[in-house]
């Protein structure tokens, strides 16, 4: 399957879902690494103006999760056990962008890195993401 089938696929399985609320894009997906976008505005940010700590951790398991069916298979499911994330620094405004990574693929259990960056490049957020194959 092409990038642009996978990509396509993913977009529409998003439609009306909280991803597509936060405006969350995928940009790149396979088996062993996820890569996507969100915007940092008002559907975003806390009342202070900066970057919600919820919308990173919905964009990292976002991220993770998508990557870990793909890794699981269609014959199976990829579900969220656990997520730890470390909030580094706040972003006001602009893009944030995302890398999900699989640490272990097991055949009931996976394990991934996400890696969430301002436009600067500099890291804003680091999670890991457990994820229960059924």
């Amino acid at each position: 399957m092409t990038q642009n089938i996978i990509l396509k696929i993913i977009k529409e399985r998003c439609k009306s879902t909280l991803v597509s609320h936060l405006g969350i894009e995928i940009t790149y997906a396979d088996r062993e690494k996820v890569e996507g976008k969100m915007p940092v505005d008002e559907r975003t940010c806390q009342p202070y103006g900066v970057l919600h700590g919820g919308a990173s951790v919905a964009f990292s398991e976002t991220l993770g999760s998508i990557g870990g069916q793909i890794a699981a298979g269609e014959q199976n499911r990829a579900m969220g056990q656990q997520i730890n994330s470390n909030h580094i620094r706040p972003v006001k405004k602009g893009y944030v962008t995302g890398v999900a990574k699989i640490i272990h693929k097991g055949k009931k259990s996976q394990l991934w890195e996400i890696k969430v960056f301002n436009e600067e490049k500099k890291l804003i957020c680091n999670s890991q993401l457990t994820l229960a194959i059924l």
